[in-house]
């Protein structure tokens, strides 16, 4: 099984994506407490530093990692934020570019948000990149919706791969699913929102015809946990949906009105399978929820990263039986 290091792992979706598709991890960073507790409480045998990023030193991994990982923090880039890109004090893409000078791992993975592929941040972009080419990777580039991996929600992310250009083949990312291959949120969510004996989920189900409009986990100044802007809370009541708040439990019977979604309901539209804990506190599990990567996109993506690593080991190996067969 191939090793991976994450940074900035929040609460495993990443981690949990990557896991699937057959990478073990060495260790996880991630900086805030809630976020640790969950991912030990979700695999307890997941080498977790609860730390600040800018403290791990990678040197004693030097060597030893296939694939380095992070979905480094999207503020910076974010329409909704102020978009201040490297001066904002959260952009650590720096710090992911020194552990892969002092990691060295065969293959980089980068997630961010869409804004990063704007004409403002062009500059910053085109930095990053040429960084990991200074560094000795081949770097491929390509913006992801989760909808074409069977996410039932439009969560468009960038996806930055570095490949040591000492190995032989070339990146692909994962094709995307067949049109119509994907599920409505109505389909998805049907039997938890009709969990409680609500008579009208039937209805509902059909009113709730399409994918979601992107999950949003917000920061720790944000209120409450909510559904989003305006224009997504629209979305949302177009579907039956209320996207003011979010509730503790499934309609009852005798419900009238638009329900709201559960924490539930929101992490298994981001792809996280249902025993997937988040804690008992409903912000926060908003939060861990809204900020994460969808596993199924990860997943989908690490298995083309082990298609590379698979082929430069058969290549290996193959060179090795080469080489003993002349010199017998």
């Amino acid at each position: 099984m191939y090793k991976s290091l994450e940074i900035c792992a929040g609460a495993g979706g990443q981690a949990l994506g990557l896991e699937m598709a057959g990478f073990s991890h060495v260790a996880l960073v991630e900086y805030e407490k809630e976020y640790c507790e969950c991912l030990k409480r979700n695999r307890p045998q997941w080498n977790v530093f609860c730390q600040d990023v800018h403290n791990f030193d990678g040197y004693p991994y030097r060597g030893q990692i296939d694939l380095l990982s992070g979905g480094v923090p999207c503020p910076p880039f974010s329409v909704a934020g102020k978009q201040l890109g490297a001066d904002d004090e959260r952009d650590l893409f720096p710090q992911m570019l020194r552990l892969v000078g002092e990691i060295s791992p065969r293959i980089v993975m980068i997630e961010n948000v869409r804004g990063l592929l704007s004409p403002k941040f062009e500059s910053y972009r085109n930095q990053v990149i040429d960084s990991l080419e200074m560094l000795g990777y081949c770097p491929y580039i390509q913006l992801l919706n989760a909808s074409d991996y069977g996410v039932p929600q439009l969560r468009p992310r960038v996806i930055i791969i570095g490949v040591q250009k000492n190995i032989k083949s070339t990146f692909v990312f994962p094709i995307a699913f067949q049109v119509g291959k994907n599920k409505s949120v109505g389909d998805v969510l049907f039997d938890l929102m009709s969990a409680n004996g609500w008579e009208q989920a039937e209805e509902w189900k059909l009113k709730a015809n399409r994918i979601a409009p992107t999950i949003v986990g917000g920061s720790k100044k944000h209120g409450g946990p909510d559904l989003g802007p305006t224009r997504a809370k629209k979305a949302w009541e177009e579907m039956g949906i209320d996207g003011k708040g979010v509730a503790d439990e499934a309609p009852k019977a005798g419900f009238q009105g638009l329900p709201r979604l559960t924490p539930r309901m929101l992490a298994r539209l981001q792809g996280f399978p249902d025993d997937w804990d988040f804690g008992k506190r409903k912000t926060a599990a908003c939060r861990m929820i809204g900020n994460a990567f969808p596993p199924p996109v990860a997943m989908n993506v690490g298995l083309q990263i082990k298609k590379i690593l698979d082929y430069e080991c058969s290549y290996i190996r193959s060179q090795k039986e080469i080489s003993s067969s002349l010199v017998v």
